[in-house]
């Protein structure tokens, strides 16, 4: 089987992306000329024809231009074919940056008869609908042109942290008490640490990958801080109060649902402590340091390849229906799914696609149990693409992340209840996998909701125009350890530093809180799905063909979760107190 993906489906050869590049390039000034002429509806018509095709024609592009960058980092070449493309969308942002206000001059009754009596182009009603709801946050043409050049100046943030944690990345290395060497990276010191039985071998493993991030602990902390002053002015100039607000306003996601979600995990803290304080006892440690996490409880020698890994996430959907399981098939189809580690390649996993392409997978395989639940994550990525393109027109298929990560976590929750109950399992299994579901809300619920914590308090620090180091950071990091995990992470040198090896926090601020709010809608939908039938099932699968044809929030209480209320959180709460009993039965049998 082909472990790498195969672009050419995107692309045969460099001459055809060239073609394309230029193609784009001319599409954007014939975009400008409609400046003061949407008024007339074929103009109008006429202009959102041509978004059609450049949506069409911009995802093709940017989809081979970000994978051939994320194959291999350190290919120059790789990565100017995205930066290029990020130039022309910029460049592209500013000659259309007179289309949100003409159309709020034109009105909302003009558009709503535009729609009416033209209906073939209702796949842009909730967009412009979108606009006139956040109507009091666009400006002028005129100043929306002048934010619009200045926005290159937007990812230079972001671009910093990619050269200095990806391209100028340097691999540590620690030396174990018997005298072996380890190459320590991003891609392997968690399956490191979980194989080292000795507390200063973990440590020694620990350091040398966060040595990395203490000697530039200064351009890191001056790269969040630009990244913070990019988003409070984008706050003042558009007359948010609050950096929050600025992030959730876009898809209406009211402020409550955020800091309800972070009063009840961070108030509801304890079944994590307890857990980490079962752990230390069960493991024997004097101190349970953050990186010991990564420690079994139970060992298993379990090694799959990345062929069983796709049968038994295959297996454990079985019992769906048979779309669901042809589409879980198509999405992990030879030649869309990039499976092994390589030098230089983005490290982690994702899914990308929709808007005409089909889903594609990157993974970072490495033969254990958690690269299965990985793959099943991001297969419910690509299914949810997939239902996506099929339930909306092309200008609605768009999904945000805010929904994004329910089809992940029903995969993964799904294929936890299989291996729980597949066969007889010895005590060994019983731990270890009770361990993966703690773990998984732990790091999903608790872990995201406090770095979703530390965005919010490191906001408000910039908008009251207080310093921001690498000290404030850490000790932001080090107070929200103590208080959810219990931990004393400055004991541990260099940890208080984990906010410089969190990438979301650079790439997409006020992103990773919605894996929890996504993770206790799914365990909710999970739940009716596993105590119901067909029709449960057909209403989870009416939200992922929802796409991005509504606000998110309201997409998700229509398949029944409202994430308005803290009940949904406070039931992920409960499941973790109930886990970690069970875990300390089984433990003690």
């Amino acid at each position: 089987m082909n472990y790498d993906w195969d672009l050419s489906g995107l692309y045969a050869d460099e001459e055809s992306y060239r073609k394309d590049v230029e193609t784009f390039k001319k599409m954007i000034p014939e975009l400008g000329s409609y400046k003061g002429r949407l008024s007339d509806d074929e103009s109008l018509k006429a202009y959102f024809d041509l978004q059609v095709k450049l949506e069409l024609l911009v995802n093709r592009l940017y989809a081979y231009a970000s994978s051939k960058a994320d194959l291999d980092r350190r290919v120059v070449e790789n990565v100017s074919k995205e930066n290029e493309l990020m130039n022309l969308l910029r460049d592209l942002n500013g000659q259309t940056s007179f289309f949100d206000p003409e159309v709020l001059a034109m009105g909302k009754a003009r558009m709503d008869a535009f729609f009416a009596k033209h209906p073939d182009y209702s796949q842009f009603d909730f967009s412009i609908r979108k606009l006139f709801d956040s109507q009091e946050h666009v400006l002028s043409s005129d100043k929306e042109k002048i934010i619009s050049d200045y926005s290159a100046f937007s990812s230079v943030g972001r671009n910093l942290y990619s050269t200095l944690s990806v391209g100028d990345y340097v691999s540590g290395k620690a030396t174990m008490k018997d005298g072996r060497e380890i190459v320590v990276t991003t891609a392997n010191w968690t399956n490191l640490i979980a194989e080292e039985k000795d507390p200063e071998d973990r440590k020694a493993i620990f350091e040398a990958l966060y040595r990395y991030f203490d000697a530039h602990k200064n351009t890191y902390a001056e790269i969040y801080s630009l990244s913070l002053q990019e988003q409070l002015g984008e706050m003042k100039a558009r007359g948010y109060r609050s950096i929050l607000e600025e992030h959730l306003d876009g898809n209406k996601i009211p402020t409550d649902v955020f800091l309800n979600l972070v009063e009840v995990a961070h108030d509801g803290a304890k079944p994590l402590q307890d857990y980490y304080e079962l752990r230390r006892k069960y493991l024997g440690l004097e101190k349970h340091r953050s990186y010991d996490r990564f420690l079994e409880l139970a060992k298993s020698d379990t090694k799959v390849s990345y062929e069983e890994a796709r049968e038994i996430f295959f297996a454990s959907i079985d019992r769906f229906p048979e779309d669901f399981k042809a589409k879980a098939r198509e999405v992990s189809a030879e030649g869309m799914v990039d499976v092994l580690p390589k030098d230089g390649k983005r490290t982690g996993a994702y899914s990308r696609g929709g808007g005409g392409l089909k889903p594609m997978i990157l993974l970072n395989f490495q033969g254990t149990l958690e690269d299965v639940f990985t793959l099943a994550h991001e297969s419910g990525h690509s299914i949810h693409t997939l239902y996506s393109e099929e339930g909306q027109p092309l200008m609605k298929q768009d999904y945000t992340i805010f929904v994004a990560e329910i089809a992940s976590t029903f995969n993964e929750h799904n294929l936890l209840d299989y291996l729980l109950n597949k066969g007889e399992l010895t005590k060994a299994d019983k731990i270890s996998l009770l361990q993966k579901a703690i773990d998984e809300i732990a790091s999903t619920f608790y872990r995201q909701t406090l770095f979703g914590e530390y965005e919010l308090i490191a906001s408000r620090m910039a908008e009251k125009g207080e310093p921001i180091d690498y000290q404030v950071l850490s000790d932001i990091m080090a107070k929200l350890y103590k208080e959810y995990y219990g931990i004393d992470i400055r004991e541990e040198i260099y940890k208080p530093l984990v906010w410089c090896y969190i990438p979301h926090l650079f790439y997409t601020p006020f992103y990773v809180y919605q894996y929890a709010t996504s993770f206790s809608a799914s365990l909710e939908l999970y739940k009716r799905v596993k105590e119901g039938g067909e029709e449960d099932f057909r209403r989870y699968v009416s939200l992922l063909k929802m796409g991005g044809s509504d606000y998110p929030i309201n997409e998700v209480i229509k398949a029944g979760v409202d994430l308005t209320s803290k009940e949904p959180f406070q039931a992920v709460v409960d499941r973790m107190a109930k886990l970690v009993e069970e875990l300390k039965k089984v433990l003690e049998e």
